[in-house]
């Protein structure tokens, strides 16, 4: 019996699904997926529609909502929803550097994650579908990552789809990671630069935590090793709509004075370490880049590489010319499997896994011509963590996509604007708009 409890106006159902690692040997292993339904209260026995919800990442948990916050209360207007947590996060069979292991080596745990990629999402959430709604077709709201994986769903199984509803995700269909990397980095800098110029003296500020970093290479108190590399990777905040102002106090904070001098305090510390940390959700570090491998290319730590094209992300030589120090974000690198103590013992499985070639293709552009599932997709402005020309590229190939294009929000649109966003989209999709 599925667990039912109440929270103010929602009435939440834990629910819990078998489904094959590999979904081309249905009677091999199979791992468990984790789902909560959410219904509002007033229509707990009403027939609605079903949307499921897949999160950003990869590697999130579907959120954790309390009642009808953000986006889920316009949903629970109109629909029951379904919270999944996608294969190996949240409450779902985990993968991490405590399971991982189970599987052997290096080698078998890369060979295990190559079963974790939007192909195999979609296919559990078409073996949850026929067990949730009996077969008939839902809508899927899919939030960064999760709109890559509602691409793919148009792609490979339109007929299970009412309407797709994609929130800063639509991705490039057939670029490399080189490619989508070799278009972020330019809007990382102008990303870094607008905060600069938000805040002009978090310039010095920066400068001294890159010199302190760059000098002492300390140790945060939870155990990561802060390079100056790692202190450019903040950044991330820069791609949300507060992200800005949460830097700044971040920095306004970085240092005490103690006996032995001025040292990185305690408060920077540990907000750091938790936005630097990866152990709630390793899949982000170990499949990020293999979101857009395909082409029979190895993504080969492609961030990584292509930083190098663009020298003024060299903090050394910031520091050394008084230039500002630039901020990366959402490009995950090597030196990350170093630094923090979540991620080293899977290092060898992450470059097993950038060497792959062998992974299958994600997006089928003719089919997506002749899509006929009512789609809409809110495009970002400038977004830090998914490339606007490229999104408008697929936004075209996509048969009768509709595309509301704003700069009111960051790629946190979806949750940060309320009902907004998702009301909007509902409205497109319905032809109310």
């Amino acid at each position: 019996m599925s667990p039912t409890y109440r929270q103010p106006g929602v009435v939440l159902t834990d629910r819990r699904f078998s489904v094959p690692l590999d979904h081309e040997d249905p009677a091999g292993e199979r791992i468990e997926l984790f789902a909560r339904e959410c219904v509002a209260a007033a229509r707990q026995d009403a027939d609605l529609p079903w949307l499921v919800y897949l999160q950003g990442g990869p590697g999130f948990g579907a959120h954790r909502f309390s009642g009808k916050q953000a986006w889920l209360g316009r949903a629970l207007r109109d629909h029951r929803v379904l919270l999944l947590d996608q294969r190996g996060t949240g409450a779902s069979t985990p993968a991490n550097r405590q399971t991982l292991p189970l599987r052997g080596g290096p080698r078998e745990q890369a060979d295990y994650l190559g079963h974790f990629r939007a192909d195999a999402i979609v296919r559990d959430c078409e073996a949850v579908r026929r067990e949730v709604t009996g077969g008939a077709p839902w809508t899927v709201l899919g939030q960064s990552f999760g709109g890559f994986c509602a691409t793919h769903y148009l792609s490979t199984a339109p007929e299970g789809l009412a309407a797709a509803l994609i929130a800063g995700g639509l991705p490039t269909l057939d670029g490399h990671a080189d490619d989508v990397y070799r278009a972020a980095y330019p809007r990382m800098e102008r990303k870094s630069l607008a905060h600069y110029a938000r805040y002009p003296q978090d310039a010095e500020r920066a400068r001294r935590v890159a010199e302190y970093a760059a000098e002492h290479e300390p140790v945060l108190n939870g155990g990561y090793r802060f390079t100056v590399e790692a202190f450019q990777s903040l950044g991330i905040l820069l791609g949300t709509g507060d992200g800005s102002h949460r830097l700044h106090y971040l920095l306004e904070d970085a240092f005490v004075r103690t006996a032995g001098g001025h040292e990185l305090s305690d408060t920077f510390q540990e907000q750091a370490q938790a936005l630097l940390s990866y152990a709630g959700h390793p899949l982000y570090a170990l499949l990020h880049e293999a979101c857009y491998a395909q082409g029979g290319r190895a993504t080969a730590w492609s961030a990584e590489r292509m930083r190098g094209e663009f020298p003024a992300f060299d903090a050394g030589k910031s520091l050394a010319g008084g230039e500002p120090v630039l901020f990366t974000g959402e490009a995950v690198q090597r030196w990350m499997f170093d630094c923090d103590p979540a991620l080293r013992p899977l290092r060898e499985t992450a470059d097993l896994l950038a060497e792959r070639t062998d992974w299958a293709p994600l997006y089928d552009a003719e089919r997506l011509a002749g899509n006929e599932v009512p789609v809409a997709a809110a495009v970002y402005h400038d977004d830090l963590y998914v490339d606007t020309a490229d999104s408008l590229r697929t936004a075209r190939t996509i048969g009768g996509l509709r595309t509301w294009v704003t700069d009111e929000y960051e790629h946190d649109g979806l949750r940060a604007s309320g009902d907004r966003v998702l009301d909007r989209l509902l409205g497109l999709v319905r032809g109310e708009i």
